[in-house]
């Protein structure tokens, strides 16, 4: 803009002066040329005067130089000349200058000559006798008056020229230096230009709506992103070429890499050939699903492009962890195989046993025998069902009474007292230790952690083996401890002993009626009291497990 300024001063100020030389020389050329005249209409006076009184005495040593004298007759022959030989000219009586001088005593003319680049003024006067006198002086045409003085007009343009540039620098930085400086953000404080001022209003009206706008952004940026921040699915969103527009911390957690990789390619972070074949069909406009194997961990793809104007503008990417739901889909298939198998055989032996007894091949005396196995087949059966309802309870969230204060050690107390015959029969003892401590919770399920643990400490004891369970306070806790001398787990077997229908020794456990389920049972019924679970065991040696209760 400065430029433009400057050239345009410059140009002007060059135009103005061009067009005031050529102004100024048309008027002084006119000036000049009225003092001419009248110069030489009293040059013609006087030597009319001179004339008249001589004749052509007057002529006579007369050396004139700037005009030429002409004295003519009445019929126009032409008397003398100081500038040619009278006989040879021809007659001056048509002349312009002699006829307006016959009628008004004096006149006046002027005539071009071409070849000279001149033009000769004329003024002629009537004498008394008749004779005309007539006086010629030689003027420069205007070109001629200008080409003349080029050299002073060229010297005085250059300075001009100069000037003008020095003018115009310091003009257009001046006119420029208020628009450089304008205060952009409270644009209606500026007071330089009143013609700015619709601009300006302008400018501040649309600054108001980009900052509201930005507002509006901001705050959208600020739910999104406190949504994907707390999301444990990661989600990545990404433009027509991949590029990473937005990645929350699951999703750089996943991929190993941090908010820094935003504005990189999606394949710098993570080079999964699967990946990118699903990325490649979401950018042709194609939502895509996919699942790889991300460490050891496994996860759902899901690529759905955002279409704008009829074409791909970007891609959301979600990334799902399916681990956990694909080893529940896993459970759910081994406990239906689980609880099909553990129902299979006891309904195998009743059925065999009642065939048996309908059809008359038992003997007599074998008959309460078999009933017996049918009853305990039956029984077992039944504690399976009653175990398997209580877990679907459990896993639905319905643990089926309210929280109240119980008494872990009165409960521990019952316990040990029904499972005192059981014990005696198996030959081994039980003990009692600790104090009265009172958690909050569901005295059913409490009481099944207790009866699950004490069972299962009796079942898989020895012979002259002892159980004790001690109740004790803890800073912050109220723990219950079951600890046996019996067969031990072996390490390899520890993390899946909660698992359903998991056995370390099936056979031991069909031995004493085990259905597989009470430490499962435990490990639900202790996460619904927000409780933790410590397991130790040595083979051949015992096992103990703590639950603690947070007071």
């Amino acid at each position: 803009m400065t430029k433009r300024i400057f050239r345009s001063i410059c140009l002007v100020a060059i135009s103005i002066f061009l067009v005031s030389i050529f102004l100024l020389m048309i008027v002084l050329f006119d000036y000049f040329s009225d003092v001419q005249k009248r110069q030489l209409r009293t040059q013609t006076a006087l030597a009319a005067q001179g004339v008249s009184e001589n004749g052509s005495a007057y002529f006579e040593g007369l050396d004139v130089s700037d005009c030429r004298i002409t004295w003519i007759a009445a019929d126009g022959t032409v008397l003398f000349d100081t500038s040619s030989d009278s006989s040879q000219m021809e007659n001056h009586l048509k002349r312009e200058e002699i006829q307006e001088a016959s009628v008004s005593g004096m006149g006046e003319s002027s005539r071009y000559s071409v070849t000279l680049m001149e033009r000769s003024l004329y003024c002629a006067k009537l004498l008394p006798d008749g004779t005309f006198l007539r006086l010629a002086v030689s003027q420069n045409t205007l070109l001629t008056l200008i080409l003349g003085m080029t050299q002073p007009i060229l010297v005085i343009f250059l300075a001009s020229v100069v000037f003008a540039f020095f003018l115009a620098s310091r003009l257009s930085k001046r006119i420029v230096k208020p628009l450089n400086e304008l205060n952009l953000e409270e644009p209606l404080k500026n007071e330089e230009y009143d013609e700015l001022s619709p601009l300006l209003r302008r400018i501040d009206a649309q600054q108001r709506q980009i900052r509201r706008q930005s507002e509006e952004l901001r705050q959208k940026q600020r739910e999104f992103e406190t949504v994907t921040q707390e999301m444990s699915e990661g989600i990545v969103l990404l433009n027509a070429h991949l590029t990473i527009l937005s990645i929350n911390p699951a999703a750089a957690r996943l991929f190993g890499t941090d908010a820094t990789c935003v504005g990189g390619h999606i394949l710098s972070v993570c080079r999964n050939q699967e990946l990118q074949e699903l990325l490649n069909d979401a950018a042709k406009g194609n939502s895509a699903e996919t699942h790889v194997t991300l460490g050891e961990e496994k996860y759902q793809l899901n690529a759905g492009p955002v279409i704008a104007h009829g074409e791909v503008s970007g891609i959301v990417l979600l990334l799902l962890n399916v681990t956990q739901k694909d080893k529940a889909e896993q459970l759910r298939r081994e406990f239906s195989a689980n609880v099909s198998h553990e129902l299979k055989t006891p309904l195998h032996t009743i059925s065999g046993c009642a065939e048996l007894l309908s059809d008359g091949l038992v003997k007599p005396e074998d008959v309460a025998r078999f009933s017996t196995q049918i009853y305990a087949e039956a029984q077992r059966m039944i504690a399976l069902i009653s175990d398997i309802l209580r877990i679907s309870e459990l896993d639905e969230g319905n643990p089926g009474g309210k929280h109240e204060p119980v008494d872990l050690y009165e409960l521990a107390k019952e316990t040990l007292a029904d499972l005192s015959e059981k014990a005696a029969k198996a030959e081994v003892t039980l003990e009692l230790t600790g104090e009265s401590a009172y958690v909050t919770g569901i005295p059913q399920l409490m009481q099944s952690i207790v009866h699950n643990l004490c069972d299962n400490a009796v079942k898989y004891n020895r012979r002259h083996g002892r159980v004790t369970v001690d109740v004790s306070k803890n800073p912050g806790t109220v723990c219950l401890t079951v600890t046996d001398t019996g067969i031990g787990i072996p390490k390899m077997h520890q993390e899946r002993i909660f698992e359903r229908f998991y056995r370390v020794d099936k056979s031991r456990s069909k031995e004493v009626g085990g259905t597989g389920l009470g430490l499962s049972i435990v490990k639900h019924a202790a996460k619904l009291h927000n409780a933790e679970i410590r397991l130790q065991s040595v083979p051949e040696e015992g096992t103990t497990i703590s639950v603690c209760f947070p007071v």
